[in-house]
C-alpha cells in the first residue's frame, strides 16, 4: 500500500501550547510535523488540525501554528476521539480522502482514539512515528503497536513525503527537493522508538 497524495489528508491532533512542555521529544515532533505540513501544502494535500478544549490546553503550539497553511481546517473538540465530533466523518468522506496520515499528542489518548475511530470507519491510517508523542514514550510506543494491530501502518515523515512525490524527474520534485527535502537532510533525525 503506497501513500498517494491525491488520496491523503494530514491530520494533526492536539499539538497545543499547554500540553507540549510536558511531552517527551516534543521539539522533534513539532519540527517533523511542521516539515511534513510544508510538504503537504506544496503538494496540495489537505491539512486538518484539532485542538482539545483550547481554553484549558491553549492554542496550537506557536511554531506549528506558523507552519500551518491558511487552508488548514481547524477542529475544536471535546471528545478524545475526534471522529465522535459531529460532522467530522461526513466531512472526511465528502473530501474523498481515504488515507489519513496522523500525528500529534498525546499518542496514547487522543491520537490513538482518533486513529482507531478512523480505522473503524474504513479509513487507511498512517501513524507518523516521529510525530506521535506522549508524556512518556513507552505509552506512545504502545499506542503505535495497538494501532498497527488494528490495521494501521507506522510510517516516517520521509516515507510519506517521498511516496507523495512518487518520482524524481519532474518539476514538482525539483521544487520540493530544493526548498524542503535537501535542507532537512542536513539535520540529524532521531526516530522515536
Amino acid at each position: 500500500m503506497l501513500i498517494e497524495r491525491e488520496r491523503s489528508l494530514l491530520l494533526i491532533v492536539d499539538v497545543q501550547s499547554g500540553l507540549m512542555p510536558v511531552i517527551e521529544r516534543a521539539d522533534q515532533a513539532v519540527t517533523e510535523i511542521s516539515w511534513l505540513v510544508a510538504v503537504a501544502e506544496h503538494l496540495e494535500v489537505p491539512v486538518w488540525y484539532t485542538e482539545q478544549y483550547p481554553k484549558g490546553l491553549g492554542a496550537t503550539e506557536a511554531r506549528l501554528a506558523a507552519a500551518l497553511p491558511a487552508s488548514a481546517h481547524r477542529l475544536i473538540k471535546c471528545h478524545f476521539n475526534a471522529c465522535r465530533e459531529p460532522g467530522v466523518i461526513d466531512t472526511l468522506r465528502e473530501s474523498g480522502r481515504t488515507q489519513i496520515v496522523i500525528a500529534g499528542a498525546e499518542a496514547h489518548i487522543c491520537v490513538l482514539q482518533t486513529a482507531l475511530g478512523l480505522r473503524e470507519q474504513g479509513f487507511e491510517v498512517l501513524w507518523l512515528v516521529e510525530g506521535c508523542v506522549s508524556r512518556r514514550m513507552d505509552e506512545a510506543r504502545l499506542a503505535r503497536d495497538r494501532l498497527v494491530q488494528a490495521g494501521g501502518v507506522a510510517v516516517s515523515a520521509d516515507m510519506v513525503a517521498y511516496e507523495w512525490l512518487e518520482r524524481c524527474d519532474d518539476a514538482i520534485f525539483r521544487e520540493v527537493h530544493h526548498r524542503l527535502l535537501k535542507p532537512r537532510s542536513r539535520r540529524p533525525l532521531r526516530l522515536m522508538p
